[in-house]
């Protein structure tokens, strides 16, 4: 790590223990908090960390003003469980509309960035379990405290929990393997970060305006590398948040995932000049599956073949005239 970077990791690190409800209530004056879940079948899950928000952060301590699930094409109760936990909901297609269509996370997050309306937006994975209200806070405190600070990426303990033993650090798998061994090579200012794909991040609406997202896995890469061009590396900071606890994906799973990371460096690097310009990366990536019905002889596998393909949404700024009106989404 550079001098700078370890610099900036001192003066630019945080805990959510620094940054008390009560406190950021008085450092908040008239600026409006808006929090935005993006959700996909996640009923199990989505009630609990809205009613957590809404009783610490809205009803107890009035820190946030504004509470927004979107739906991102659930098949469950995720709208009608966040909707009676006390969140507005709103679908990721009606704030889409008129658009191309995208699929994915970063798509869902776009469309509650165009659904919110407050000058700072705090992103939740609606997917936490064990979810305490310092994870908002915690991402709101360098906002709310510093007008330096354009934005905020949370990071944590993540316990990968297997059958007989509990890793305590283990659940960072795409991270270690694939994030940080691109960004420390290409982009060493944001070596820093000591988890660049966490899904907890703060923002000044403005700020995050200005940036596209991609509608795959690769949206925290781009948003990191994006805003690491816009604002530069003191506008940004990071805040220890303790333990996050979540399902997690199978390996195959992750495979796709880092594709995903990998095509959106190579779009950036591209950008730059560091990548051959117009060249298209292939974006089918094939993995091999012990049994099923397709068992190829010899192989005793089958071989799934998926489009790992990223689109982007352009900035909210540049296509704010052909957002809709905010609307709630079917029950």
């Amino acid at each position: 790590m550079s001098p700078v970077v370890e610099a900036w990791a001192t003066y630019r690190t945080t805990s959510a223990a620094d940054w008390p409800a009560r406190r950021l209530l008085r450092a908040k004056g008239g600026t409006r908090v808006s929090v935005v879940l993006p959700a996909r079948n996640e009923e199990a899950t989505v009630g609990a960390i809205v009613s957590t928000i809404r009783e610490h952060l809205m009803d107890r301590v009035a820190l946030v003003d504004e509470l927004i699930v979107v739906d991102s094409r659930s098949t469950d109760r995720t709208a009608q469980v966040a909707r009676a936990a006390g969140a507005e909901v709103v679908s990721q297609d009606a704030m889409t509309r008129g658009l191309p269509r995208l699929s994915g996370k970063g798509d869902a997050l776009w469309a509650g960035l165009a659904a919110a309306e407050g000058d700072v937006v705090a992103f939740i994975d609606a997917d936490l379990r064990e979810f305490r209200p310092h994870f908002v806070s915690g991402l709101l405190g360098p906002l709310l405290t510093d007008p330096s600070v354009d934005f905020v990426k949370g990071f944590y303990h993540r316990p990968l929990v297997g059958a007989a033993t509990v890793e305590q650090d283990g659940g960072g798998r795409v991270t270690e393997l694939m994030a940080r061994p691109l960004l420390n090579l290409f982009w060493p200012e944001l070596a820093g970060f000591v988890q660049p794909l966490a899904g907890e991040y703060a923002g000044r609406r403005d700020v995050l305006a200005q940036v596209p997202f991609v509608s795959g896995y690769g949206v925290e890469t781009a948003m990191m590398i994006d805003l690491l061009d816009l604002v530069g590396l003191d506008a940004m900071a990071q805040v220890d948040l303790g333990e996050r606890k979540h399902r997690h994906q199978d390996t195959a799973a992750l495979g796709r995932m880092s594709a995903q990371i990998m095509l959106t460096a190579w779009s950036r690097l591209q950008r730059r000049g560091w990548a051959t310009p117009g060249l298209a990366p292939e974006a089918l990536l094939t993995q091999f599956r012990r049994g099923g019905s397709d068992t190829l002889p010899n192989l005793d596998r089958e071989i799934v073949v998926s489009d790992v393909s990223i689109e982007e949404r352009p900035p909210l700024a540049e296509l704010r005239h052909r957002v809709p009106r905010r609307r709630v989404a079917a029950a």
